[in-house]
């Protein structure tokens, strides 16, 4: 299945340089075809934690059995 603008995801493997981890939520704002997604990382306060641009291969659907967590947002690997 497609994934979409406005989608919610889960990342699929860690993103260190952006201090985010597999399993994180995040929503696709932009698409760019032919394979690159461009998401947004909010923190728990509704703040931007992330804006990256990732491969769909990247990420994958929300699943009905997914749980939700809070974790702090790892700003000391961040190079952007």
């Amino acid at each position: 299945m497609e994934i979409r603008r406005l989608d919610t995801i889960v990342l699929a493997r860690d993103l260190p340089a952006h201090g985010l981890r597999a399993g994180d939520l995040g929503a696709v704002v932009e698409t760019y075809p032919p394979d690159g997604l461009e998401v947004e990382f909010l923190t728990a306060s509704g703040r931007t934690g992330a804006l990256v641009t990732v491969h769909p291969s990247d990420v994958r659907r929300v699943a009905d059995d997914d749980l939700v967590t809070v974790r702090t947002l790892d700003r000391t690997n961040r190079t952007a």
